[in-house]
């Protein structure tokens, strides 16, 4: 649904009903929290929350040269892939650096599902489009096709398995299925932007507001509460898990972005090789860190990191730590020093604020 420039998605009606506080986010009219970014955290971290991230993209690619197209525009392997799997990987630029990071859902042998950030969708399928002249294969928006719903948490699995057809106990990480939750046909992957144990429920929009209530309803018991985007970038930034136009972009490299487990150099040739191929072997100038600062200020995004009191970096990510109570953040500074224990400055308001670069991530749940 559209409004005027913003978009909405089907479950927009609730999320005023429930008392969001509603935000424009990439184009889109979205909630930002319910009853407040702490407590909803903590829900997740404890028990489940439930998000709409129906704001994303979905495109379809098929055809006999499905695979091989989409060997040559990402990054990760493909080929690797079997039907039911997914994996994380980047849609590249030739100099290595990303149009956008995305899931790839391989469906059947010639058949994929790539879902993409909501600010880039109309970028990435331009890009895609482009791209895919040269092959047999077809790239189609699907966009409209799915309302998307995410139960993450150590609960998720009741919520969600409670009111699966399928037996979801088995479904391994980055992997996928397709059943009925709550009579509704959905696609269910075990995958989340948190750092939790979840579930991403990819179902028909017009059965998207029944599900929301009856997830709400089945994870009452576990203490479900709905979440929104002010939330989300804590938990992901806790679980050191990138956020397009923050900590990478097009002038960013898969690479100085610390991802490079996405990168399969010897799949063979694709969009962005030979740079990455050329930091592989020279190393790279600069390279993206965890932090915590030392005093109460909380670095934001855009902040100068220094270095003996020179500029030597920049700031992507900064919050207050709910779980760990500390503030954090994700900077990119020089490979020298981007080695956990290393003490850098971060300009905040015209003061100096002492920093320590850390391992990430910063959260990761007990499995």
């Amino acid at each position: 649904m559209t409004t005027g420039s913003t978009q909405r998605t089907p479950l927009h009606a609730l999320h005023v009903a429930a008392g969001a506080r509603m935000v424009d986010f990439a184009g889109w009219e979205m909630p930002v929290q319910y009853t407040g970014v702490l407590e909803e955290h903590q829900a997740v971290r404890t028990r489940a929350g439930l998000f709409d991230v129906s704001h994303m993209g979905q495109v379809a690619v098929s055809g006999a040269q499905a695979l091989p197209f989409l060997q040559h525009v990402t990054c990760n392997d493909v080929a690797k892939l079997v039907p039911g799997r997914i994996h994380y990987s980047a849609l590249m630029t030739e100099a290595g650096t990303f149009v956008d990071d995305l899931l790839v859902y391989r469906l059947e042998e010639h058949a994929f599902l790539v879902v993409v950030n909501a600010g880039n969708a109309a970028k990435d399928l331009s890009v895609l489009r482009a791209a895919a002249k040269p092959f047999d294969v077809a790239v189609d928006d699907h966009s409209a096709r799915y309302a998307l719903l995410a139960v993450q948490g150590p609960r998720a699995l009741a919520v969600v398995g409670g009111l699966a057809a399928a037996d979801l106990r088995d479904l391994r990480y980055y992997g996928f299925t397709r059943t009925e939750v709550d009579g509704l046909p959905c696609l269910v992957s075990r995958t989340g932007y948190t750092g939790e144990d979840g579930f991403e429920l990819y179902a028909p929009p017009d059965g998207a507001a029944s599900l929301w209530n009856a997830l709400l309803a089945a994870g009452a018991a576990h203490g479900i509460r709905p979440v929104g985007l002010g939330a989300r970038d804590t938990l992901r930034l806790e679980a050191c898990m990138a956020l397009y136009g923050n900590d990478i972009d097009d002038t960013t490299t898969v690479l100085e972005a610390d991802l490079g487990w996405i990168v399969k150099l010897d799949k063979g040739p694709f969009v962005g090789r030979d740079v990455l191929a050329r930091q592989k072997a020279d190393g790279v100038a600069r390279r993206l860190i965890a932090f915590e600062t030392e005093g109460r200020a909380v670095a934001r995004h855009g902040y100068p990191a220094l270095l003996e009191g020179r500029e030597a970096g920049v700031v992507t990510s900064g919050s207050f730590s709910p779980t760990l109570k500390k503030n954090i953040g994700m900077a990119y500074v020089p490979a020298a020093q981007a080695v956990p224990g290393t003490r850098f400055q971060v300009a905040i308001r015209g003061r100096s604020e002492p920093a320590v670069v850390v391992p990430k991530p910063f959260y990761k749940r007990e499995k």
